[in-house]
């Protein structure tokens, strides 16, 4: 058994699914705290800063997405995973736009599980690059993890930050849907890429502060996305 170190916030007010994911996850190496409501959370992650949340959507006291948005208020570098059994497409987006890293649909298998907790665990422990990138009016510096538009620093969430990273260091070439989930998320993606749509849009918001309709990230259909080295 691999032992990983590392703290884990449950939030979930189901005590059944709550009890079996501390047993399991504490089983395989995890430190493991459980809320069961929002509040709980909220206190918890403010008194130890977890390195991942499991966030389940129906919650008693606030609404998932809205719970999402407070907690990546203070914890701008922790991975949140959030936990829903509603299988529309728009709750599933709502959660991501809020702030979310990804997500699993209950119910769901706890090999898939942990090899999403490993692989988020993974991506956020590598040692950073001690270079900086600079391409059109976008600066990256690696080491800091920070990203400047024409002098101004960007409001990057993690994930956000990884994807620009790797459009920008091959800014001019198309990089395919099924490399961005390889090299952003994991080798040994599950799931759809609904993922990776919701966060290249937020890219584009961001990227063009003023509302510019066109912006450096280029979607080629059926094969990629492209920075645009001039922009």
């Amino acid at each position: 058994m691999e032992i990983v170190t590392a703290q884990l916030l449950i939030v979930e007010d189901d005590p059944a699914i709550g009890t079996e994911l501390v047993e399991a996850l504490t089983g395989h190496g995890y430190g493991v705290v459980l809320a069961v409501t929002a509040q709980e959370a909220i206190d918890a992650a403010g008194t130890r800063p977890p390195d991942l949340i499991l966030l389940d959507l129906g919650l008693p006291d606030i609404d998932g997405p809205v719970l999402c948005r407070r907690l990546r208020g203070f914890l701008a570098d922790t991975v949140i995973v959030v936990l829903t059994a509603r299988t529309a497409e728009l709750d599933v987006i709502v959660a991501l736009d809020a702030g979310a890293d990804d997500y699993l649909t209950k119910p769901f298998r706890l090999t898939e599980l942990l090899a999403r907790l490993r692989a988020h665990l993974r991506r956020q422990r590598v040692l950073p690059d001690d270079r900086a990138v600079e391409v059109g009016r976008l600066r990256l510096d690696l080491a800091a993890r920070r990203a400047f538009l024409d002098g101004v620093e960007l409001d990057l969430r993690p994930k956000e930050f990884d994807l620009l990273a790797v459009l920008v260091s091959r800014a001019g070439q198309v990089v395919s849907r099924e490399q961005l989930m390889d090299e952003v998320w994991d080798v040994n993606w599950f799931g759809s890429t609904k993922t990776l749509d919701v966060h290249v849009s937020a890219l584009r918001r961001k990227l063009s502060p003023l509302g510019e309709e066109s912006g450096p990230i280029t979607t080629l259909r059926g094969r990629g996305y492209r920075y645009e080295a001039g922009a």
